[in-house]
Formats: C-alpha cells, sequence, structure tokens
C-alpha cells in the first residue's frame, strides 16, 4: 500500500475541549505501544470551527493535572486531506458522527463513536464541559480515559487490516 492511512483523529464541535483533550490521551497511550502502533499520528478536528483557535483554559488545566500539555494546540477543521489519511475518527457524539457522514459520500465506515466499545452499560456520548467548571472538564476526561483501552484495541484491529492481517504486536 502506497499510502497506508495512519492517523487517527478526534472529531468534536469547536476543536477546544473535548477532541484535544482526547487527542492528548489517546497520544500519551501510544507511547506505551510497540511499533508500528507507537508511530501513528494523532490529531483533533471540529466539523465547526474557526482554524489556530487555542484550546480551552479549563481543558488545559484538567489534562495537565493527569500530566499531559495540551496547551499549544491549535483548532483545525475538518478537510478532505484529513479524511483521507484517517485511518479511524472517534467522535463524542452522534451529532459530530452524523456532520462527518454528510462531508464524504459514501459515509466513512471508519468512524465511531469514543465511547462505542466500552463495555460497561455506560453513555456512549461525551457531553460538551465548554463554559462550565473545572471539575466538568475533568468528568468528561475520566470518561474519556475509560475508552482508551477499548481505542487501542479497535485501532490494532484497523491497522492490521490494512496491513492485510499483519500483527502489529511484536
Amino acid at each position: 500500500m502506497a499510502n497506508p492511512r495512519n492517523e487517527i483523529v478526534f472529531v468534536c464541535t469547536a476543536n477546544t475541549c473535548r477532541s484535544p483533550m482526547a487527542e492528548g490521551l489517546f497520544r500519551h497511550a501510544l507511547l506505551a505501544q510497540d511499533e508500528p502502533m507507537k508511530s501513528l499520528i494523532v490529531s483533533s478536528a471540529g466539523v465547526s470551527t474557526y482554524d489556530k483557535q487555542p484550546p480551552a483554559n479549563n481543558a488545559v488545566t484538567a489534562m495537565s493535572k493527569v500530566g499531559i500539555d495540551i496547551k499549544n494546540h491549535k483548532s483545525q477543521p475538518i478537510t478532505e486531506e484529513l479524511i483521507d489519511r484517517a485511518l479511524a475518527f472517534f467522535a463524542m457524539t452522534d451529532t459530530h458522527l452524523a456532520m462527518l457522514s454528510f462531508r464524504v459520500d459514501p459515509p466513512p465506515s471508519n468512524a465511531f463513536l469514543m465511547r462505542q466499545f466500552i463495555e460497561a452499560d455506560a453513555n456512549d456520548e461525551i457531553p460538551d464541559p465548554f463554559g462550565m467548571s473545572l471539575n466538568h472538564y475533568e468528568a468528561c476526561r475520566d470518561s474519556m480515559v475509560e475508552a482508551i483501552p477499548s481505542l487501542l484495541q479497535v485501532v490494532k484491529t484497523l491497522y492490521e487490516a490494512q496491513l492485510g492481517g499483519q500483527s502489529v504486536d511484536q
């Protein structure tokens, strides 16, 4: 495959709260993985955003409390180029999935809710903490942390399928 899809994209509305936090958490989780998983690109984008907006202060604070720095993040919109290179999209809500589907015909088969694969009986959507207290941002972050192990498994499966069944475990 000449140009394998090697980017994991987290999607929310403005790309200033939830998706930058998810991007930071997943990038951090990949550090413990073997190659080629460790080399995957992780990014985030918004379905309704302006380019190059900074993350919300409470998002930065919530992430710094778990040792992850997202203060240099700049928002970006979903683009055709991003769609073309994404191995998987993980959205915060059903609305984000629907908006992503409107941008691509046919709708992408590699787009999922971030909490879709959690085995616990839990809400699949991650509510928007925008404009709320730090406690809401921390709860949002913790909801994402719970999803990371299942996302790693999904990404491994997608990556192995792309590589023709070759295992990505060393």
